[in-house]
């Protein structure tokens, strides 16, 4: 079984050698360990330091992408260089490297086909007070749209196996944590967070660079993503909340009417035809959006079918994943 260990980097030439230098170089249930870094367009020599600290591969972008494109290009080069598990970490080492077997024992057991490492948000102590409140506000609702107990819905640190790496699709231009939750969540996938330690802060979060930005540019990707994988759950609630307004002007209209002030309160019953016709028309928006989430799944499944025939074979005998266990169980 080989197991790569995905770095994403942006000018990281000063932290990146010592995060190398503590990654494991065996642990139980995997025959081969190697690293991949990739350069998100650095001008600090960054490549070269990798190179330097002995990684197997690295991958350059030629611009600065962002870290939602790093992890995207590295899920893609894993894939093709045949690994059977990815562990993606920091460049920072804000990661204990030593838990990186705590991430990938429940794949190596078969219990789950993605894990993440919770480091515990709300007693953090480098995280003021406001982050601490920002982070557990954020993984509750993560929780409630993902279907997924979660505890850390930022963390970057998390394995997985193939078949989930090849499931995995990325649109967000910010961060891939919050999308990714929610796009796994709502195909039901095995996923389980385990307990893990962080190290002392090395350089400030790039990016959270303040609070306005981080809520805006965390609720749009939030919001994206479980508009695209809860279409009708979002427009149905639209849709009945804009019927049941609509019948409280009605209902005022009707009752001036039955006691006889037959004239008047027209306003009422222009409101409540205009909100009930456009809820009508959202829960209508909301059975065509379903119809297109479905077409997309098809897509979905189309895509990762070709994508695995473009990687090489798992190591594995038969190409059993976590996925596939997971998969027979339920069918049972």
């Amino acid at each position: 079984m080989k197991l790569i260990i995905q770095i994403p980097c942006y000018n990281e030439a000063p932290t990146l050698a010592e995060t190398i230098a503590v990654l494991p170089r065996e642990l139980p249930g995997i025959d081969t360990i190697e690293y991949l870094v990739i350069d998100d367009g650095s001008r600090d020599g960054t490549a070269d330091v990798a190179r330097r600290a002995g990684v197997h591969h690295v991958v350059r972008h030629v611009g600065n992408q962002g870290l939602a494109a790093a992890y995207r290009t590295g899920l893609d080069a894993c894939l093709k260089l045949g690994a059977d598990i990815i562990v993606n970490t920091d460049a920072d080492n804000q990661y204990v490297a030593d838990d990186i077997g705590k991430l990938v024992e429940p794949i190596v057991a078969g219990r789950a086909s993605l894990v993440v490492g919770d480091r515990g948000v709300g007693t953090l102590a480098h995280f003021r007070w406001y982050k601490r409140l920002l982070q557990r506000l954020g993984s509750w609702v993560i929780s409630r749209l993902s279907g997924l107990s979660t505890p850390d819905a930022t963390s970057g640190f998390r394995a997985m196996t193939r078949d989930t790496a090849l499931r995995t699709l990325v649109l967000s231009t910010y961060s891939y944590t919050l999308e990714t939750l929610i796009q796994h969540g709502s195909r039901r996938a095995a996923v389980e967070f385990v307990p893990i330690r962080v190290n002392p802060n090395t350089r400030p979060s790039r990016l959270m660079k303040g609070i306005p930005q981080y809520i805006r540019s965390s609720g749009a990707a939030i919001v994206r993503a479980y508009v695209t994988y809860r279409a009708l759950r979002v427009f149905t609630l639209i849709g009945l909340t804009l019927i049941l307004l609509g019948l409280i002007p009605g209902i005022r209209f009707l009752w001036f009417f039955t006691h006889g002030q037959r004239t008047g309160h027209i306003q009422s019953l222009v409101l409540t035809a205009i909100l009930e016709i456009v809820g009508f028309q959202t829960l209508l928006i909301g059975l065509l959006a379903d119809m297109m989430s479905a077409n997309r799944k098809i897509m979905e499944e189309a895509l990762f079918r070709l994508r695995r025939l473009d990687v090489p074979k798992s190591t594995e005998p038969d190409d059993v994943t976590a996925d596939a266990l997971v998969a027979a169980g339920r069918e049972r």
